[in-house]
């Protein structure tokens, strides 16, 4: 069975710092794009960062560009979003997802919940005093 399994979500202060994992589950990441949304109440999904599993090319919301990296770990087939300076407003449960290897010139669109066919169950981030 394909699964996605996230874990590494909680609550934290304005400031601190969280780190949320993707393992896959039934399958490789390889020749697979991964990608984090996260979703507010009362707001839509957005995409957060994404990472070809092949070459490492990444991308991030520009909200959250110099605080927040994607990494992978190929021995233990996991993907890492690595949140420092968290804020109020990063609020929100987050997903991690996958597809096919988006291409480089069109990489942009790893931004976009459309196309990735698997999904995690998500995880909560409560960034609050």
């Amino acid at each position: 069975q394909l699964q996605l399994v996230e874990s590494g979500g909680g609550l934290v202060q304005p400031g601190g710092s969280l780190r949320l994992s993707c393992a896959a589950s039934g399958f490789t990441f390889n020749y697979r794009t991964i990608g984090w949304f996260r979703q507010a109440p009362g707001k839509e999904r957005e995409g957060v960062s994404c990472v070809n599993w092949r070459g490492g090319r990444t991308n991030y919301a520009d909200s959250v560009k110099g605080r927040f990296t994607i990494s992978r770990d190929i021995s233990k087939n996991t993907v890492y979003l690595q949140m420092n300076s968290l804020k109020p407003e990063d609020t929100g449960v987050y997903s991690c997802a996958t597809r096919a290897t988006i291409p480089a010139g069109l990489f942009r669109l790893c931004a976009r919940p459309e196309g990735f066919d698997s999904w995690g169950q998500g995880t909560q981030v409560t960034v609050s005093t």
